[in-house]
């Protein structure tokens, strides 16, 4: 009797994108699973392609830095048939850089964006946050936190830095937002683009003009044969613009929601400042923002976990999935204010990691330190849910009622400190 040869198992089918839960920051029920079971998935993205999802730490740890894969343009990626070769430049960010081009304004912005800068920057930061609380507070409460608070501080604190007027965000904002929510809104990303790079280039040309004390005056200044192209510096600007602000916008909104849902974190780190500059990093490491957000294109095939991931295929390293990985993190899905080890990846790592991660430590820092000295008593309004955009693959609130002042005895609580005087020592980045 003769029996049939064994045949190959079939690949799984493709999934959906994995989506936090509506009303909810996330992450996506998948990860775990995934993980154990499908560490390597093939998804359908809302735009109609699809995509490699790697989920555990090991691999994304090693494809974000793994030189078979490049990040792809919102023009290159999905390829278009219609696509004129003759097409005006994509959007191109520090991202999608590469090559001399890329190392050179690394080397040009290695300065303004270490260490020792931010950390001489740091008053300015607590005087940003302190003027915008002000506001808040005199609207009275209850209060949207994120449209006084939360939204406006990290993107008033890299126009300052980086020389983007901030009175300029009713044009570029909706601009960078469609540029940056691709994944879902892919033809409109794809429109702005020549408006983006219309409007850095005219205010490249202004810097020229009218100097001022900012990252772009240096740069476009820094110009020359064998150093920096103007080309690089408009890239630069894109990259402020798309993705330098957005991200710290929502880490900051979701550490705020993580910490007055168990409102015994927030009073933790009240009454013990020391523990903020680690959950800064447990925040960093345990908020799902980066839930695929990451796409890379593949320039030759890849065997990973019994898959050949060809040429030209998008990978989508899970940053988010890989930050909560139980083979790494002890207790993995608890957020812990004291956590020691934490080698979380919400910076990336390798030649593209990135470059304004003191800087977004420190906005987070100084932005969170300003709430605890300015509202020791701060919590969710009670009636007032915050309102989510549950399309997006990454989420923060898009609005967050909050109350400051405790209305009867009840409410204070038992041991609720006095109102205490703001402390103007922001903590290091």
């Amino acid at each position: 009797m003769s029996s049939s040869p064994p045949q190959p198992a079939a690949d799984p089918p493709a999934i959906d994108l994995p989506l936090p839960p509506p009303g909810t920051m996330g992450p996506p029920t998948q990860y775990g699973w995934l993980r154990r079971e499908c560490p390597l998935a093939e998804v359908r993205l809302p735009i109609g392609a699809t995509a490699w999802y790697a989920t555990r730490y090991e691999d994304v740890r090693d494809l974000i830095a793994d030189p078979r894969l490049i990040r792809p343009t919102i023009n290159d990626w999905p390829p278009r048939p219609d696509r004129a070769a003759d097409d005006e430049p994509g959007l191109i960010t520090m991202m999608e850089l590469n090559g001399p081009r890329h190392e050179a304004l690394r080397r040009a912005l290695a300065e303004p964006f270490s260490v020792r800068s931010v950390r001489r920057r740091l008053p300015r930061l607590r005087r940003t946050a302190d003027g915008l609380l002000d506001d808040f507070t005199a609207a009275g409460q209850p209060g949207d936190l994120v449209g006084g608070f939360l939204e406006p501080f990290p993107l008033l604190a890299m126009c300052e830095l980086v020389g983007i007027p901030y009175e300029d965000r009713e044009y570029f904002l909706p601009r960078a937002d469609a540029a940056l929510g691709a994944m879902v809104t892919l033809d409109e990303g794809r429109e702005v683009t020549s408006e983006l790079r219309e409007y850095i280039a005219s205010l490249l040309d202004r810097k020229r003009r009218e100097p001022a004390d900012d990252v772009l005056t240096g740069l476009v200044h820094a110009c020359g044969p064998g150093t920096l192209d103007g080309e690089s510096v408009v890239t630069f600007g894109l990259s402020m613009l798309v993705a330098g602000y957005r991200t710290s916008t929502m880490f900051l909104a979701d550490a705020v929601v993580a910490l007055l849902t168990a409102p015994d974190r927030y009073a933790r780190l009240r009454d013990d400042r020391g523990l903020l500059p680690g959950a800064v990093e447990e925040l960093l490491r345990y908020i799902p923002v980066m839930n695929g957000v990451v796409v890379l294109q593949a320039v030759e095939d890849i065997e990973l976990h019994d898959r050949r991931i060809r040429a030209g295929d998008a990978v989508l390293p899970v940053l988010a999935s890989a930050n909560r990985d139980e083979r790494v993190f002890t207790d993995a899905d608890r957020l812990d204010l004291c956590r020691a080890e934490n080698p979380h990846l919400t910076f990336g790592r390798g030649a593209h990691n990135c470059i304004g991660a003191h800087l977004a430590r420190a906005q987070m820092a100084v932005g969170l330190e300003a709430l605890l000295d300015r509202f020791p008593r701060l919590r969710l309004a009670e009636g007032q849910e915050p309102a989510w955009d549950d399309e997006s693959p990454s989420k923060s609130p898009l609005t967050l009622p909050v109350s400051w002042h405790a209305t009867t005895a009840a409410a204070q609580g038992v041991g609720d400190p006095p109102e205490r005087p703001r402390s103007h020592r922001p903590p290091p980045p």
